[in-house]
């Protein structure tokens, strides 16, 4: 059996897993998300992104604003359109293809956002700051649609029936682009400052494990969460290289008891015990 930490782990490991009727092995693939480590290791700095995570944000948020414009553009092609007495000469299809390719770019334009914002997150002492880097994929996407929806339903010259199928659509590309902008739990520098100094607590290093379909990080390579029969790659790096990738929540609740068991450690005492400048980032 491979050791359940440790930062040399092969490529390949084996798991023998034990059910009522017979054992056999699950072959796991462990990736490793390397990275030039820019965070804190012991020190009572803040979380920052490394180099290359911040860079890769620098262009996702470029493509992001590139794909908002093109939305944006589409939109003010479609309103001289409508103004235009297009609809009543043409029909609707070509208003509703526009609206359509103006939705695709603005919920494009806001997945690469997000995705920015989990690379390099803002910190919320900055509050407004740190609202509206993270919610203006919703502010975009309003911009893009909303006035769009107004003159549909204000234009006279068109009729019940298309005013109602326009508007529908219009307000539904609306619900959408802003519902896919909008960041309910956003993630910032002192979430991350404190997540990692929590794993670093409890297991004196920043390294987790992760599976592509998870939702939380794990300690041990070993947990019953992530290594089943239904897993065949688990990931490992640091808390930022987790929240980097996907949307990850938390840390396991299964991981960190044990860890709090076999290092004889209580997390709350010790996260009181941290430095002052520590405890402020970690609370």
């Amino acid at each position: 059996m491979e050791s359940a930490r440790g930062e040399s782990n092969p490529e390949n490991f084996v798991i023998f897993v034990l059910t009522k009727k017979t054992i056999y092995h699950v072959r796991k693939k462990i990736t490793k998300v390397s990275s030039d480590k820019a965070s804190n290791n012991g020190s009572s700095e803040p979380w920052k992104p490394t180099a290359d995570n911040k860079s890769k944000a620098v262009t996702f948020r470029v493509i992001a604003a590139i794909a908002w414009l093109v939305a944006i553009g589409f939109e003010i092609w479609g309103i001289l359109k409508l103004r235009g007495g297009d609809v009543q000469e043409n029909g609707m299809t070509m208003l509703i293809v526009l609206i359509v390719i103006a939705l695709i770019f603005a919920v494009a334009g806001n997945l690469l956002w997000k995705k920015a914002n989990r690379l390099d997150p803002a910190s919320i002492k900055e509050k407004f700051k740190f609202w509206v880097q993270n919610q203006l994929g919703a502010i975009i996407s309003a911009i893009a649609f909303l006035p769009l929806v107004i003159l549909i339903l204000a234009d006279k010259n068109i009729d019940k029936k298309q005013k109602g199928i326009l508007g529908a659509i219009a307000g539904a590309a609306l619900l959408i682009g802003v519902g896919t902008g909008i960041d309910f739990n956003p993630p910032s520098v002192e979430q991350y400052t404190e997540e990692t100094r929590v794993v670093e607590t409890l297991t004196g290093q920043d390294f987790v494990y992760w599976t592509k379909s998870g939702k939380k990080y794990h300690l041990y390579n070993t947990c019953g969460y992530i290594n089943s029969d239904r897993t065949d790659e688990i990931f490992e790096g640091t808390v930022g290289n987790a929240k980097s990738m996907k949307k990850i929540s938390e840390l396991c609740s299964r991981c960190k008891g044990q860890a709090e068991k076999e290092n004889s450690i209580d997390l709350e005492e010790a996260m009181e015990e941290l430095p002052e400048g520590e405890s402020e980032a970690a609370g």
